[in-house]
């Protein structure tokens, strides 16, 4: 009985000490029912198997995949942890193939939009001149007199042997038309558009001397004069302080055989070729094309043949061929030994180590080698593959002279590029290899001549003369026979 009493007594005693650590909770969940919790420890178990059951094993995983993903995107070689790595390795080729399309599209949309901040400077540059074309035409004075009582002044001053007044605004200088008929250089720019009542021409003759039996005018010749310099354009802006402008004697379709081409040689990258469809629209402002070379042009040594444009690479010795019509490089071909940047210039600097010209009898290189020591090397090129088919060594210091042009076969030198009134004061001829002083009266208009060319188009002589693009024309002698 004794023994009896004492078990219901530990009973109780057990009782109470589980009722201490026993706890009731009462809320809400997820739905909003109420809900009551009654816990008790376990007496037995400090801690029991498997704590985080399943879904905290599935929590673990998707935490581990989302740690792959991370890591790969970030360019990571993270591993997954514990049984997360066979899922992170199969979502791993769908991730990169992802990854590497979405950088191909980001590729194509950078290279989309350089190639439309490219046209768009190019739109905003034809619409800077077409708008300064537009002031200059609104700011032309008018004359105020009637039509009809300007023809009437104009017929009395003339039968009185004198210019009306104020025809000096209206005066023009009439050339010579070229060997090909191209009256062009006939027609000014500058002529005031107003009513044809009281429209003049004022024509300024000046006294030619009488036919000489030794001039020569359409055939090969050593050089007898230069004519007076003729403007028909100035530039824009900064970029055409320097440049080049230049005809195609042979040109090939769709390009005409009036069509002109200019580049200004002022800046760090220059690409840009402009085309004019004859002379009246090149001192309008008005291009009907606008090329971009794959490469940069280096200073102004650049010609036109045979329907490409001949140019040095910037920074480098190499000659391109850019075939006008496929807008592609035909030809690239490094000049053997020649100097470049600035390494045997011309006297007025600008980097123009190497000066392409052509004439009568092909494409020239003109420039130095350290072998020569800064002395002028003349080459014949081949014009399709731009190889060397012969040079000559003169002894004339290539930065001595301001500028230098070919004229059938034989290369003339400028004295200065900066003096009003300087010489033509060397020839030599790559015929007969033999050098000559001479004095050919030259006048640099604007006083910064840096480009002097042979045109074969008009067998004249292109300048660009401080923003100026200017032109001569040329007497020559009769060809010498041998």
């Amino acid at each position: 009985m004794f023994f009896l009493s004492l078990l219901c007594v530990c009973g109780l005693l057990l009782r109470g000490d589980a009722q201490d650590r026993a706890s009731l909770w009462r809320g809400n969940d997820r739905s909003g029912r109420c809900q009551y919790t009654f816990t008790v420890p376990s007496p037995a178990e400090a801690t029991c198997p498997q704590a985080g059951g399943p879904e905290l094993d599935g929590l673990k995983a998707r935490l581990g995949v989302l740690e792959a993903l991370v890591a790969q995107l970030g360019g990571r070689d993270v591993q997954p942890r514990g049984g997360q790595q066979g899922a992170a390795a199969k979502l791993q080729p769908e991730l990169q193939e992802a990854l590497n399309r979405v950088v191909s599209e980001r590729n194509l949309l950078q290279g989309e939009k350089e190639r439309l901040q490219r046209e768009l400077d190019t739109l905003k540059l034809r619409m800077e001149e077409m708008r300064r074309e537009t002031e200059r035409l609104r700011s032309r004075p008018c004359l105020s007199q009637s039509p009809v009582a300007a023809a009437t002044a104009t017929q009395q001053d003339w039968g009185r042997g004198r210019p009306a007044a104020g025809s000096s605004q209206m005066s023009h200088l009439m050339t010579r038309p070229n060997r090909q008929g191209d009256s062009s250089n006939l027609r000014d720019s500058a002529w005031p558009h107003g009513a044809q009542g009281f429209q003049e021409l004022k024509a300024e003759v000046t006294e030619l001397p009488a036919p000489d039996a030794n001039v020569d005018n359409t055939g090969c010749g050593e050089l007898i004069s230069v004519g007076e310099p003729v403007t028909h354009r100035k530039a824009d802006n900064i970029a055409g302080k320097y440049g080049v402008w230049m005809q195609d004697a042979e040109a090939v379709s769709p390009y005409g055989a009036s069509m002109l081409w200019r580049i200004d040689t002022i800046g760090p990258e220059v690409r840009q070729l402009y085309g004019y469809d004859d002379m009246e629209q090149l001192s309008k402002g008005f291009p009907s094309k606008v090329l971009l070379l794959p490469d940069p042009l280096e200073s102004t040594g650049a010609t036109m043949y045979r329907g490409s444009l001949y140019y040095q690479r910037r920074l480098s010795r190499t000659l391109i061929r850019y075939d006008l019509v496929s807008e592609n490089v035909a030809a690239r071909r490094e000049l053997p030994h020649a100097g470049f940047h600035g390494q045997f210039p011309y006297s007025w600097g600008g980097y123009t180590d190497i000066d392409l010209s052509v004439d009568e009898k092909g494409l020239w290189a003109v420039y130095s080698t350290s072998k020569a020591q800064g002395a002028i090397v003349i080459s014949k090129l081949d014009p399709h593959s731009l190889e060397v088919k012969r040079s000559w060594e003169t002894s004339i210091r290539k930065a001595s002279v301001a500028n230098s042009f070919m004229i059938c076969g034989k290369l003339y030198t400028v004295a200065s590029y900066a003096a009003r009134d300087t010489t033509i004061n060397h020839v030599y001829d790559t015929a007969t290899g033999q050098l000559k002083a001479v004095s050919i009266p030259f006048k640099n208009k604007y006083g910064y001549n840096s480009m002097i060319d042979y045109s074969l188009a008009q067998r004249k002589l292109f300048a660009w003369d401080n923003f100026h693009l200017v032109s001569y024309d040329l007497r020559l002698g009769r060809q010498q026979a041998n």
